[in-house]
C-alpha cells in the first residue's frame, strides 16, 4: 500500500491530467455559414451529424448556419466578412465576371454539389413531357433572387424557348409552399432541386421530371465560398472546416438514420407528424439519394470531395453562352474556383470514421 499522502498526490495529478485532456487546447473558432435556402434533412443532416458526433468541435470549430433569400443577398454578406462562408450556386459569381462588373473578393473553396441537382417537375398527369412543352407555361421557383434561375433559363433556351416571353418564372416559396402551388395549378411546373422533388413524391404527389440537357449535368452547383482574405490569412480554417464537413458526409452515407435523427433533434420543427417509422424511412432514402448524387459520378465512381472540374464548368459556361444566357464564355475560372485545399478535405482515417459512424446512435 502507498502512503496516504502519496496516494492523495497521485489522485490529484490524475484528476488534473483528466481535466486537461477533456478541456479544449484553445477556444473554438466561430464559423458562420450563409445558406441561400433553408436547410432540409437531405442537405442539413451533415451539419447536424458533425455537431452531434463532435466533428466540428474536434476540428476546433463552432459552426452555425444562417439563411438568406437567395444568392443575391447572400454574397454581400461574405464579401463584407459578416459571415465566414457562403453556400450559393456558382452562376451569380460567374455572371459577375461575364457582365464586366467589379468582381467580388470571393472564391469557391469546396465543391459541395459537383453535379447539377436542378430539374423541372410537373404533375404526372400533365401533358408537359419535354422542355419545349413548357411554352406558354408558368414555372415556380422559391424566389426570383435564386442563383439557379440563369441555368434554368439556359436549359429552356436550348429547347427554343425565350424566358419572359414564351415562359415565365413565378416566385412560389420553398418546399411546401411551392408544392402546393403546383398541386393547385398556380404554376404548371417547378424548378427545384431533385431532393425537393423527392420530398414532393414522398408526400404522395406523383410527378414527372424533366432533366436539363446533358451539357449542364456536371457543372458546379452549390459550393462553399470565402473571402479571398480568408484564403490568405486563415487557410487552416478552410482545411479544418472542409475536412469536418467531408467527414460528416461519410458519417451520413454510413449511418443515415443517425444523421436524420440528429437533424430532427437540432431542428424539431422539421420532424414530420404521423407515422414516425415511415417518416424516418423516407428521410433516410431522401438523404441517401442526395449523397449518392453528390459523392459519386453517374457511373458509380467516387468523387474527390470538394474538387472542382474546371473543364466541365467551362463546357457548361459555353453552353450558357450558346443559349444566349451569357454574351460570351471568356471567364477566368482560376479566379473563381480553387482546388488548393482539396487534399486536406480527405486527410483522415476513413475506416476509423466509418466504424465510429456505425456505432453512433
Amino acid at each position: 500500500m502507498l502512503p496516504l499522502r502519496l496516494r492523495n498526490t497521485l489522485s490529484a495529478l490524475l484528476f488534473s491530467a483528466g481535466a486537461l485532456a477533456a478541456a479544449p487546447s484553445h477556444a473554438l473558432d466561430d464559423v458562420t455559414v450563409a445558406l441561400a435556402i433553408p436547410a432540409a434533412v437531405h442537405d442539413g443532416a451533415p451539419y447536424a451529424a458533425a455537431e452531434a458526433l463532435g466533428l466540428f468541435k474536434e476540428a476546433g470549430l463552432s459552426v452555425k448556419t444562417v439563411v438568406f433569400q437567395g444568392a443575391g443577398p447572400l454574397l454581400p454578406q461574405v464579401a463584407g466578412k459578416r459571415v465566414t462562408f457562403g453556400y450559393p450556386t456558382s452562376e451569380p459569381v460567374i455572371s459577375t465576371y461575364i457582365q464586366g462588373k467589379d468582381a467580388l473578393p470571393l472564391k469557391y473553396v469546396y465543391n459541395g454539389v459537383p453535379a447539377t441537382t436542378m430539374e423541372f417537375a410537373v404533375l404526372a398527369d400533365s401533358p408537359i413531357k419535354t422542355l419545349a412543352d413548357l411554352k406558354g407555361k408558368k414555372i415556380g421557383v422559391g424566389a426570383l433572387t435564386w442563383g439557379t434561375i440563369p441555368g434554368g433559363r439556359a436549359a429552356l433556351r436550348t429547347a427554343g424557348l425565350t424566358p419572359g416571353q414564351d415562359v415565365s418564372f413565378v416566385a412560389v416559396g420553398a418546399l411546401g409552399a411551392g408544392f402546393q402551388a403546383l398541386r393547385n395549378g398556380t404554376v404548371d411546373a417547378l424548378n427545384f432541386n431533385s431532393s425537393w422533388h423527392d420530398q414532393l413524391e414522398f408526400s404522395g404527389t406523383k410527378i414527372r421530371r424533366i432533366a436539363y440537357p446533358q451539357v449542364f449535368q456536371e457543372t458546379a452547383g452549390n459550393g462553399f465560398i470565402a473571402h479571398v482574405d480568408t484564403l490568405k490569412e486563415q487557410p487552416d480554417l478552410i482545411r479544418r472546416f472542409g475536412r469536418a464537413y467531408t467527414q460528416a458526409q461519410v458519417v451520413c452515407e454510413t449511418n443515415p438514420a443517425f444523421c436524420v435523427r440528429a437533424f430532427w433533434q437540432q431542428n424539431p420543427s422539421t420532424r414530420p407528424d404521423g407515422d414516425e417509422a415511415k417518416a424516418l424511412a423516407d428521410a433516410v432514402e431522401l438523404l441517401s439519394r442526395r449523397l449518392k448524387r453528390v459523392l459519386y459520378t453517374p457511373d458509380g465512381q467516387r468523387r474527390v470531395p470538394g474538387e472542382y472540374k474546371l473543364d466541365a464548368i467551362q463546357r457548361g459556361i459555353q453552353a450558357m453562352a450558346d443559349a444566349g444566357e451569357y454574351p460570351h464564355a471568356n471567364v477566368p475560372l482560376d479566379q473563381i474556383f480553387t482546388n488548393d485545399f482539396v487534399p486536406a478535405f480527405s486527410d483522415f482515417d476513413r475506416d476509423a470514421l466509418v466504424a465510429r459512424a456505425r456505432a453512433a446512435k
